[in-house]
């Protein structure tokens, strides 16, 4: 009796006694929870295999009949076994408020029937098995416990597998693969439509000490965001709703100022999104490394299809910029700087002025030797597409000229 502080030998003595007694009805103890259990909710039946379940019940009780009387050195089996139905649950999807329901009521169960056998055999014992029951309402609690604890770890695991299934998933389509089934599977997990509006974005994320972490948008209206962390960059697949378009999208990821990033063309299908991808890649290479915007692909066509061609891209360059390469790179800048801002407005010598914080004789001077240096004319239209490519793809820092300029010129 060493540190059952609460009960006398006669006392443990008629707890104990009973107990036995009450082990040999445990198979119809179960059939009444059984029953009870049915009428309280279909979702038991439902959930877990009729035998199963039966069986379950019929062990969990008889641990914890066991327990009732055990020393507190022994094992206590009715614990394990309460965390074993409480992952067991959680996989069958059986709601946790039932299980603890179904656990408690069959304390209340037991404990009647500890009554009513004591009752038989000796009334004058009952008022000694009462002392006893903060002590078997305390096991059940413990059992209680056990079995939610069990319960929510498991559910928490099996969420956390799930995610990363889905964004397996995710990866996958992103990086294009075709297998079959691969969109309808992703969807579900989703929750999305397998055809639908989505677009993906790509921003180029320098993960530095010192640096602020990028902020995704978590969401916004008509749209919902898809997250997925390299190395080098962040990717969102975006689903859009009917109202929802490319303008709305790309101001809602300018609220945070972060990027440079690449926004591609809306696709029909998750199936697309490896293609959709590529764009968003495509578009976020027609930005110079230190851009802070992020742009559409539909609005950077000219560029995109200069940077998509890398040698093409390189050769371009140094054909219509060849003899400015070889300027000192202040010198340089001043001039392409010149160019880009006489660009931007339009042809307005005047207002590209004001930007540059120069005479407007200033910019038709510079314009003039960038005319000489290059052998072209801003007034011919096809030269002036040739400098305007060049620009693009010179801004974007992304072609390794070398010394080759100096070959091909």
């Amino acid at each position: 009796m060493s540190g059952r502080r609460a009960r006398t030998d006669r006392e443990w003595s008629v707890l104990v006694t009973a107990s036995r007694m009450l082990l040999e009805r445990v198979p119809a103890l179960t059939d009444q929870l059984m029953d009870e259990l049915d009428e309280r909710s279909e979702q038991f039946d439902a959930a877990v295999p009729r035998d199963e379940h039966w069986r379950q019940i019929n062990e969990a009780m008889r641990y914890g009949i066991e327990a009732i009387a055990a020393p507190r050195s022994a094992p206590r089996r009715d614990l394990a076994y309460a965390e074993q139905l409480g992952r067991r649950r959680a996989e069958q999807g059986l709601a946790l408020d039932l299980v603890l329901h179904a656990y408690r009521h069959a304390g209340y169960l037991v404990w009647d029937e500890l009554l009513r056998i004591v009752g038989e055999k000796d009334p004058d014992d009952v008022p000694m098995l009462v002392h006893t029951a903060s002590h078997i309402w305390a096991g059940v609690d413990r059992q209680a416990t056990a079995v939610a604890e069990a319960y929510r770890s498991t559910e928490q695991s099996m969420a956390r597998r799930s995610d990363e299934r889905v964004q397996a998933l995710l990866d996958a389509l992103l990086e294009g693969r075709s297998t079959p089934g691969l969109a309808a599977r992703a969807a579900a997990g989703l929750d999305l439509p397998e055809q639908g509006r989505y677009v993906v974005v790509v921003v180029r994320v320098e993960r530095r000490d010192g640096r602020e972490p990028f902020q995704r948008v978590a969401a916004a209206d008509g749209m919902r965001f898809f997250w997925r962390m390299r190395t080098d960059c962040e990717i969102a697949v975006v689903a859009l709703d009917r109202e929802a378009g490319l303008p709305e999208l790309a101001q809602e990821l300018l609220r945070p100022r972060q990027g440079p990033g690449g926004i591609s063309p809306v696709v029909d299908s998750l199936a697309e999104l490896g293609r959709a991808r590529r764009l968003a890649e495509t578009a976020l290479r027609t930005l110079p490394p230190d851009a802070p915007n992020i742009v559409r692909l539909d609005e950077r066509l000219p560029t995109a299809l200069v940077v998509s061609q890398p040698e093409l891209a390189a050769r371009l360059i140094a054909d219509v910029f060849g003899p400015l390469l070889d300027l000192d790179p202040a010198d340089r800048a001043i001039l392409l700087e010149t160019l880009d801002a006489w660009l931007e407005y339009g042809g307005s010598a005047g207002r590209a002025a004001t930007r540059l914080y120069c005479h407007r004789n200033t910019v038709f001077n510079r314009l003039r030797r960038l005319e000489q240096l290059t052998s072209r004319s801003l007034s011919r239209p096809r030269d002036l597409i040739e400098m305007t490519l060049a620009l693009d793809a010179f801004r974007t820092g992304s072609f390794n000229l070398g010394p080759s300029h100096q070959q091909e010129r």
